[in-house]
């Protein structure tokens, strides 16, 4: 799964990786974005729009589920193609949320430890996600996951599909719908790019850790 990330890159270096606009936004430098908050995300309205960053709610719930409707942060791979709640949103709503890392922690462990995950480069990550207007209008994503690859499985068995560069613009593209289209198009990053090492258990507690030194190595 995906439940918490960091996001520091400014976002006109992550616009410039897929010709997106940024507008105004209150967004800044987070290194503990917890779900149920606003996250930085980009999307394409329509075939002949610029992909746009813009806000969206961290928590995925169509507005025919209305209110009473569950709010997943997270949808898998294996089935978001064909899963009622996802598939619309999966051939037309298509987005992409910017990462610097993201946390996991190892099982069983008490206290919690976490770990930080991020590409052993230390550039940004896309992953893949899906949006849908909620019942009261605002616009709610979550994060697509796959089974854990390279390194990262030695933390959880899932992980953030992470989309190589050659995929942005394919995955964001709204005119793509056809699922196998999408899946000959589509690819995640090479798993030997990916490296973690253990962190503060401040991570836990977002509401009381945000600054730049939770992703020092513990």
């Amino acid at each position: 799964m995906c439940g918490r990330f960091a996001l520091f890159t400014p976002l006109e270096r992550l616009a410039a990786q897929v010709g997106a606009s940024v507008p105004d936004s209150n967004l800044r430098p987070r290194y503990n974005v917890a779900p149920g908050t606003w996250i930085a995300v980009m999307y394409q309205a329509s075939e002949n729009e610029q992909p746009i960053i813009d806000e969206m709610w961290w928590g995925y719930r169509p507005r025919w589920a209305k209110s009473t409707g569950s709010q997943p942060i997270n949808a898998r791979v294996e089935t978001v193609a064909t899963n009622a709640y996802f598939k619309s949103a999966f051939s037309k709503h298509r987005c992409l949320i910017p990462a610097d890392g993201w946390y996991e922690w190892i099982k069983d462990s008490k206290p919690k430890q976490p770990h930080y995950i991020c590409r052993k480069d230390r550039e940004p990550l896309f992953f893949a996600g899906l949006f849908a207007e909620r019942d009261d209008g605002s616009m709610g994503c979550a994060i697509v996951t796959e089974p854990g690859r390279g390194r990262a499985a030695e933390v959880h068995d899932r992980m953030p599909l992470i989309l190589d560069d050659d995929s942005l613009k394919h995955w964001l593209a709204p005119d793509i719908t056809d699922r196998e289209t999408i899946r000959s198009l589509v690819r995640h990053i090479n798993a030997n790019l990916v490296e973690h090492w253990a962190v503060s258990t401040a991570v836990n507690k977002p509401a009381e850790g945000q600054g730049e030194e939770l992703i020092n190595p513990a």
